[in-house]
């Protein structure tokens, strides 16, 4: 298995970029504006000055998307190291430290539950776990997920936050393209509602796969929403590239995604996307 070793030591994402909800009494928006942890949570993690969506994890999301309680699906599945992989570290050394961090056991979780009243399934992504990569058990759960959804006849939302697959899986990676790409095909024919959210960053397999085949695909402000980096993409064509290139803001103008939401609207709008796609009564806007 000699083909799946590094002897070099390889791109190293610094700890700091890999945060997702920021820790202390006070956070800075990249562009320089202060908020209290507290007003900021309050706020949906959103800071009120500039509109800066801060990165936030499944929990977060669920919190959000969820009306009170849920029930998380495939909980404790794991990965496991199929390759024998090793780079700068063996990588059940690197799952050991992923879960040890975040207390998840992989990039995903699934959960259902009543939104605004009605039941529905969501597959959240946590960058914070090995930079949101896709392996065997991300897709996984995204398929079990899709499966349930599609027995109980529920609508789903996948919750996109990725670097792509996950190196140290290899081929083993790439084919959760093809498996939760054709569960979601399923669901397509039996005409389930299903929504793509993409978040910062949406990028690589997931971006190639399950993140841009939802029947509405929709984004947070600002979200870099890409397959290949713009370095490389520029490597590539050799031309410099559009002000704002990959941001939400670009695609949505050129016709990649549907509809950029705020994330105080995020549960009002998903709902009435759901309503929409089902024919059926749009529901009123909650208030507290």
């Amino acid at each position: 298995m000699s083909w799946f070793k590094r002897t070099k030591k390889g791109i190293q994402t610094p700890t700091e970029h890999k945060k997702d909800v920021p820790k202390g009494l006070w956070y800075k928006s990249p562009t320089g504006k202060i908020i209290d942890t507290e007003e900021l949570e309050k706020n949906f993690y959103v800071s009120p000055e500039d509109g800066y969506h801060v990165r936030i994890g499944s929990k977060e999301y669920f919190e959000i998307l969820f009306d009170d309680k849920f029930k998380e699906l495939n909980a404790k599945l794991t990965s496991k190291d199929p390759l024998n992989f090793t780079d700068t570290k063996k990588y059940t050394d690197r799952l050991k430290q992923a879960k040890e961090k975040t207390k998840l056991n992989d990039a995903v979780r699934t959960a259902v539950g009543k939104s605004m009243g009605e039941d529905i399934v969501i597959a959240c992504m946590d960058f914070s776990f090995i930079g949101g990569s896709m392996g065997s058990v991300v897709g996984e759960k995204i398929a079990r997920a899709a499966g349930y959804a599609l027995n109980k006849k529920l609508p789903f939302i996948i919750i996109s936050k990725s670097g792509g697959a996950r190196m140290m899986e290899a081929a083993l990676s790439l084919m959760q393209l093809a498996k939760t790409s054709a569960k979601l095909a399923q669901l397509a024919d039996a005409k389930i509602p299903y929504i793509s959210l993409c978040t910062d960053p949406t990028t690589g397999g997931t971006t190639a796969s399950f993140a841009m085949l939802g029947d509405i695909n929709i984004s947070e402000p600002g979200a870099l929403v890409a397959f290949a980096g713009p370095r490389v993409v520029r490597d590539t064509t050799g031309k410099e590239l559009p002000e704002g290139f990959q941001t939400a803001e670009f695609l949505q103008e050129h016709g990649f995604l549907d509809f950029i939401t705020h994330r105080k609207d995020l549960k009002y709008n998903i709902n009435r996307y759901i309503d929409l796609i089902l024919n059926r009564p749009l529901r009123e806007r909650q208030t507290a």
